[in-house]
Parts: structure tokens; C-alpha cells; sequence
């Protein structure tokens, strides 16, 4: 279990899906999980399954090689700070959100770090839809 502390101004609205911010204990070490995309192992860009959207099987690989990045560095998805997730098309994302809700929690459960969506107008691999990246402070 993390001891990551959440932030969100009492006065303000609850957030969905994220924490306004997050604070890290003394004594963590700050993991830069560069940017993910939906590469398997092998480097290969991983294909959807039957009747799956490319962007979702892009986006659940890409939140997977975070959390193996984490955790090869010692840590859990709940030491994970923040999120930010480029996208390349908005609508695209919108329209799948429920999709990508149920693989971030299978992935992260009900750890909402801080987050950004960013939509960009290409990534540098150019069968990328979706790359994430990450900060961690881990034990």
C-alpha cells in the first residue's frame, strides 16, 4: 500500500478518475517512466483484438509497460504520482472511455495519481494512437 498522499481542496469539486495533486513521502526515490506506447516486448505494436478499437489495445498496453516499468524498478502502480497520457485524437479517446476505464482499473485499481490528457498532433512512432508516461516515488 502506497503512503502517497492525495490532494484535493476540500472546497472543489471531487475529481473523476485522478487526484488534483499528490505528495510523496521523505525518503522516496522519483521514478521518469519514459513514454509508454502499445509495444509488446518484442517491440512490436500490439494488434487489437476481434472487434476491440486499435486505440483501446494501444492504450491498455501502453498503461501496462507503465506499471511493468514500476515495478521493475521496485515499486507498485499505487507509488505511481502522475499520468500523462498524449492522445492523438480526442474524440477518438471520448468515445471510448469507458473501455479505457475498465482497463486503467484492472491495471491501476482505484489509484488515481495526478493526471494530464494531451492531445497532440502525431507521436514519433507513427502507428502510435496513445503513449503514456509517468512520475513514481518509490520506497
Amino acid at each position: 500500500m502506497s503512503s502517497l498522499q492525495l490532494l484535493n481542496p476540500a472546497d472543489w469539486a471531487v475529481p473523476r478518475g485522478y487526484s488534483n495533486a499528490v505528495v510523496a513521502p521523505a525518503g522516496r526515490r522519483l521514478l521518469a517512466v519514459a513514454g509508454q506506447i502499445g509495444w509488446l516486448p518484442d517491440a512490436s505494436m500490439i494488434s487489437p483484438q476481434e472487434g476491440e478499437d486499435a486505440f483501446v489495445a494501444q492504450f491498455g498496453q501502453a498503461l501496462e509497460n507503465v506499471a511493468t516499468v514500476v515495478k521493475t524498478a521496485g515499486g507498485d502502480v499505487t507509488d505511481v504520482m502522475s499520468l500523462r497520457l498524449y492522445v492523438t485524437d480526442k474524440q477518438r479517446y471520448l468515445q471510448h472511455t469507458r473501455e479505457l476505464g475498465q482497463i486503467y482499473r484492472r491495471v491501476f485499481g482505484k489509484h488515481f495519481p495526478a493526471m494530464a490528457l494531451i492531445v497532440v498532433a502525431g507521436l514519433l512512432e507513427d502507428a502510435a494512437l496513445v503513449e503514456i508516461e509517468a512520475l513514481a516515488a518509490i520506497p
